[in-house]
């Protein structure tokens, strides 16, 4: 007979967070993920966002498409993706291109070529750091987006964990001046700025959005994770040097082909990196660091 434990993990696992999607689902398709702070932004996206199959969908900035990639395996709705950077949409082409009812496209966020009231929804992840005028690009998002429409935002966190990135965070402390360039750049990589709880929400609601929800997550972390996920290891992933197991197990979008063998480097390291995500939860307490805010934005309207 399963313990008390073993029940619970399995109840858990077996728990809708959108229609036809379980936390089981979610693991599974994050299986390679080494940024434990990214397993809970795409937790958080299937439960605000709630795709469906009769739903059109935009993700901006689609980056290479991981977003699209594990949408389109749970779901059969309409993806759009929208990348302002020609050689990442080339990349996500390659990642996603192939996949049905999905289209990319080459946009700027501040002018974007749709029709007002075009979407169903729209995921804004780790964007609004890099724009110089937030509430611009926001107010663009709202006009897409169909009234009653939800955006789901998620941005880094000012108030970030000091083993998630320790040397911005010693240099921000010290100087003032954190590494915003290069491989030691860490949480601050081309970043106009990182959010305090109430700028984000400040910003959101000048944008035109009413906010329904909002959560913090990833508190407890593996020492200096950002710089060797971002700085090392996303650098040896394209540049094709790792062996093909390996470059499997690392890599996103290839979560369903990773045999979980622990002999594989890449597995046993994601093993220790999911034990310092143990005690992580999908919403930690406002008085303690983390390394993401979230925000689910409603158009007003239906």
């Amino acid at each position: 007979m399963p313990s008390a434990t073993e029940h619970s993990a399995a109840q858990a696992a077996q728990t809708e967070v959108s229609p036809g999607v379980t936390l089981e689902l979610i693991h599974y398709m994050t299986r390679n993920e080494a940024d434990m702070a990214f397993k809970k932004r795409v937790q958080t996206i299937f439960e605000w966002v709630q795709p469906t199959d009769d739903m059109l969908i935009l993700d901006i900035p689609c980056g290479r498409g991981f977003y699209l990639n594990m949408i389109r395996y749970a779901t059969n709705a309409r993806l759009v993706g929208a990348e302002l950077d020609w050689d990442v949409v080339l990349k996500a082409r390659a990642n996603v291109g192939n996949l049905p009812k999905l289209t990319l496209h080459n946009v700027d966020i501040y002018n974007m070529p749709y029709p007002n009231d075009t979407f169903d929804a729209v995921i804004l992840s780790e964007i609004l750091e890099h724009l110089d005028d937030d509430v611009a690009g926001l107010k663009e998002v709202c006009r897409v987006l169909k009234p009653g429409g939800v955006v789901a935002i998620t941005v880094p966190n000012a108030d970030y964990p000091f083993l998630w990135d320790p040397i911005n965070r010693t240099l921000e402390f010290l100087f003032n001046r954190p590494i915003r360039r290069g491989p030691l750049a860490g949480l601050w990589a081309n970043h106009v700025r990182l959010y305090w709880r109430d700028d984000l929400r400040a910003a959101v609601e000048a944008g035109g959005f009413s906010i329904e929800e909002e959560r913090a997550f990833t508190h407890a972390s593996f020492p200096f994770i950002h710089n060797l996920v971002y700085g090392l290891g996303k650098p040896l992933l394209e540049s094709g040097v790792l062996p093909g197991s390996m470059a499997t197990a690392a890599n996103r979008i290839t979560f369903d082909q990773n045999d979980g063998s622990v002999l594989n480097p890449i597995n046993l390291g994601l093993r220790v990196f999911n034990y310092f995500d143990r005690n992580n939860v999908i919403n930690e307490p406002p008085d303690r660091a983390t390394v993401n805010l979230a925000v689910k934005g409603r158009k007003p309207g239906l």
